[in-house]
């Protein structure tokens, strides 16, 4: 499996969709550890850009702070999942607790708000 994780500061940002960095992670699910890690620059931001391009990246499953309604549909599409409201921890940190299953989720940061990310 490949985790897509949007960075600021080496952690996951709450805007995935302005952020700079993703980090992409290869995990075996079976011996539940991470196989490798590669930080990978972002193209400039254009709406609708990040699912295919995470796609083509061959990306599984997407660890988002706050994530726009719009997006969802998107990432959807691409049949990539994405967990929302992650908290703000380093990759290895939340890879850790979603293989744990003790991954605490919050409300989705772009609720209530007009997000385009």
């Amino acid at each position: 499996m490949k985790v897509a994780i949007p960075l600021a500061d080496g952690k996951l940002t709450m805007h995935f969709g302005h952020c700079r960095h993703f980090a992409l992670v290869d995990v075996d699910e079976a011996q539940r550890k991470i196989v490798a890690r590669n930080d990978i620059e972002v193209p400039p931001h254009q709406p609708g850009l990040l699912p295919p391009w995470l796609a083509e990246r061959g990306v599984d499953l997407v660890f988002a702070g706050g994530i726009g309604q719009r997006a969802l549909g998107l990432f959807a599409e691409q049949g990539i999942e994405v967990i929302f409201g992650a908290p703000i921890e380093t990759p290895e940190e939340l890879i850790a607790g979603y293989l744990k299953g003790s991954m605490t989720t919050g409300k989705n940061g772009c609720e209530g708000h007009n997000c385009e990310h």
